[in-house]
C-alpha cells in the first residue's frame, strides 16, 4: 500500500506527527467505548449516557483538527513528479491523505480496543488485568455492532477531513497585466492580500455566547449538562451553549487577531526586522490564526475549570479527555508552525542570497514568536474570564 510505504520512508518529524495522531485517535476511541460501557451498565440512565457520548465530540474535534494539520504538513500531500509517475497526481492526493490518516487512526483505535478489553478483564496474562472492571462494566455484554460503529468513527472522520483539507481549489482565471515597464500600473492591477474577515464575526459570536450565558444562568436545573460532579455538574444548558459559542468565537477571531498584530508591528516607521516579522504574520494569519485561537480557547477552558472546581472533579476519563484536547491543540500549533516555516524556506533562501544577515532573520523569527505568545496569553485569560462570568468567578 502506497500510504504505508510513504510512512516508512518519512522523516522522523513526520512519523512523530502520525504517532501523535495515532495516540489521540486511540484515546478518543477509548472514551467512546467507555461511554458505551456506561450505557450498557445503566440502561435506565439514558440521559447521562447520551451526555457522556456527546461530550466525546470535543476530543474528537481536536483529533480531527490535528489530522487536518498533519495532512497539510505531510510532504506527500504536495504534488511531486515521483508521485505523478506513480499515478498519484494532484487529483488523487486527497485519496492518499485520507488513506494515511485512516491508517494512523485505525492503528490507534485497534490499540484502544485491546487496552479497553484488557482493563475490563477480558484479556488475561498481563499486568493491570481487570484494573477498571467496575468502571468499564466488565459484567455486561457490549453490542458488537455498537463497538464497531464507534471504533469506525475516528478513522472515518479523520480520513474525510484530511481529504478535504488537501484538495486543491481550481486556479483563478488569469488577468491581463500591463507591461512590466510600468510599475505603477502593475501595482494598481495587483490586488493586495485581503485581511481575514473572521474578527468581527468571532467577536459577535463571543458576544452572543456571553448573552446566552447570562440568560441561561438564571435556570437552576436538577441535572446539569456536563457529566461531572461539583459546581460544573449543575451547569444549565444555556450556559453550556454560551461557553461553546464563546470558544467558537475565539477560534473564529484568531486569524483576524494575528493579522491585526502583524499590522501593528508594521505601523509607524518600522525597521527591516519589524517590517519582515509583521508582513510574515499578515501573510500567515490564515494558516496560524485558527490553531492559535483553538489553543487559547482550550487553555482558557482549562483555567476556568481549575478556577471553578479543580481537576480532581474530572475523574480518570475526564482527565484523559482534557489531556487529549490539550495535546491535540499543542500538536496542531506546532505542526502548523513547522509547515509555515517550510513554506517560507524558499523566501528565506532568496533573502540570504541577496545578502540579508542571518541574525536579522533569527531576530524576525524571535519577534514573531514573542508576538504570538503575547497574543496567546491574553486570549487564554480572556477566555477563562468569560467562561467564569456565569459562576461569578
Amino acid at each position: 500500500m502506497l500510504a504505508l510505504r510513504l510512512a516508512r520512508g518519512s522523516a522522523p518529524l513526520a512519523l512523530f506527527r502520525r504517532l501523535l495522531l495515532t495516540g489521540a485517535a486511540g484515546c478518543v476511541a477509548f472514551l467512546l467505548l467507555a461511554a458505551l460501557a456506561h450505557a450498557a451498565a445503566d440502561p435506565a440512565g439514558g440521559r447521562a449516557s447520551v451526555l457522556r457520548l456527546a461530550w466525546c465530540a470535543v476530543p474528537l474535534a481536536a483529533t480531527v483538527q490535528l489530522a487536518v494539520a498533519v495532512a497539510r504538513a505531510d510532504p506527500s500531500a504536495r504534488p511531486r513528479a515521483g508521485l505523478a509517475v506513480a499515478g498519484m497526481g494532484p487529483a488523487r492526493l486527497p485519496a492518499l491523505a485520507a488513506a494515511s490518516a485512516a491508517v494512523a487512526a485505525l492503528l490507534g483505535t485497534g490499540l484502544a480496543l485491546l487496552v479497553f478489553l484488557h482493563l475490563r478483564g477480558d484479556l488475561g496474562g498481563l499486568p493491570l488485568h481487570g484494573a477498571a472492571a467496575e468502571a468499564l462494566a466488565a459484567g455486561e455484554a457490549l453490542p458488537l455492532g455498537g463497538m464497531l460503529t464507534l471504533l469506525a468513527v475516528v478513522p472515518g472522520v479523520a480520513a474525510a477531513a484530511s481529504a478535504l483539507a488537501v484538495r486543491r481549489p481550481e486556479p483563478p482565471p488569469r488577468r491581463d497585466l500591463p507591461p512590466v515597464g510600468d510599475p505603477a500600473a502593475v501595482a494598481r492591477a495587483t490586488p493586495p492580500t485581503p485581511a481575514p474577515a473572521g474578527l468581527p464575526w468571532g467577536t459577535a459570536l463571543a458576544t452572543a455566547g456571553i448573552a446566552l450565558c447570562a440568560y441561561g444562568g438564571d435556570d437552576a436545573p436538577a441535572d446539569g449538562w456536563l457529566p461531572l460532579t461539583g459546581q460544573l455538574g449543575g451547569v444549565a444548558a444555556g450556559v453550556v451553549g454560551g461557553w461553546l459559542l464563546i470558544a467558537a468565537g475565539i477560534v473564529l477571531a484568531g486569524p483576524g487577531v494575528v493579522h491585526l498584530s502583524g499590522m501593528l508591528l508594521c505601523a509607524g516607521r518600522p525597521g527591516v526586522m519589524r517590517l519582515l516579522a509583521g508582513r510574515t504574520l499578515q501573510d500567515e494569519s490564515r494558516r496560524l490564526g485558527r490553531p492559535l485561537g483553538a489553543l487559547a480557547a482550550v487553555a482558557g477552558a482549562l483555567l476556568a475549570a481549575v478556577e471553578l472546581d479543580g481537576l480532581a472533579e474530572f475523574g480518570p476519563l475526564g482527565t484523559l479527555g482534557t489531556g487529549v484536547v490539550l495535546a491535540c491543540a499543542l500538536g496542531t500549533v506546532a505542526t502548523v508552525a513547522d509547515d509555515a516555516r517550510a513554506a517560507r524556506r524558499s523566501a528565506t533562501a532568496t533573502l540570504l542570497r541577496l545578502g540579508a544577515p542571518r541574525g536579522m532573520l533569527r531576530g524576525a523569527a524571535a519577534l514573531r514568536a514573542a508576538t504570538l505568545l503575547g497574543l496567546l496569553l491574553p486570549l487564554a485569560w480572556l477566555t477563562a474570564f468569560l467562561l467564569t462570568l456565569p459562576a461569578g468567578g
